[in-house]
């Protein structure tokens, strides 16, 4: 069981920390990063890290858990929310664009690989990105439907199915290195293609 951090991780130099900490394990995975390495890489001392976070798999938690809801915050930074064509295309490319993400590869990978140690890594992953993210998008939806723009009976498997047409053609290929990146143009390719679905099935 991964102990839980009570401190305030929004502080400077909690964040300090955790930069320090993320560029550790993305590059030398969780066994490989040892605290030394990520006091180093983040500039502070074993004392101040330990103030913060009693151990490494703590601090671990608490990487995969910000990470997650920083990347989430800025897939629905959206310019006009009433707009919901608009909105969606905005929210889909967003979505693409995170999945094709090499760092964000890298998480799903490392969560993946220290899972059997840490059971409830995959729940603190899923709560804090995946399901965060649908649950977002789930009240934006029930938003749309609110002022006429949709029709969706089952709200929860609806944002569902849109984050899962957002996934078409790019997600496994880069999860499994098929491809290491995708032009601007695929990616709009497959936002496009989601929004047009998604309406096709929920336009009233």
């Amino acid at each position: 069981m991964i102990a839980k951090t009570p401190l305030d991780l929004k502080s400077p130099k909690a964040r300090q920390i955790l930069e320090g900490a993320k560029t550790a394990f993305l590059e030398l995975g969780y066994e490989g990063a040892s605290t030394d390495e990520i006091v180093r890489r983040a500039g502070v001392s074993k004392g101040t890290l330990y103030n913060y976070f009693p151990d490494k798999q703590s601090l671990f938690r608490a990487f995969v858990e910000g990470e997650c809801q920083r990347q989430i915050s800025q897939i629905f930074e959206i310019s006009n929310p009433e707009d919901t064509e608009s909105t969606l295309r905005e929210i889909a490319q967003h979505i693409a664009k995170l999945l094709t993400s090499p760092a964000m590869h890298s998480i799903f990978r490392l969560v993946a690989a220290e899972t059997p140690r840490f059971p409830d890594l995959a729940r603190t992953f899923f709560d804090s990105g995946p399901d965060l993210g649908v649950r977002r998008l789930a009240q934006f939806l029930a938003a749309a439907v609110a002022r006429g723009d949709l029709k969706i009976d089952d709200i929860e498997l609806a944002a569902s199915q849109f984050e899962q047409l957002c996934r078409a053609d790019i997600f496994h290929k880069q999860l499994f290195h098929i491809r290491q990146s995708f032009t601007q143009s695929e990616i709009d390719r497959v936002a496009d293609g989601a929004v047009y679905v998604f309406l096709r099935a929920y336009h009233p």
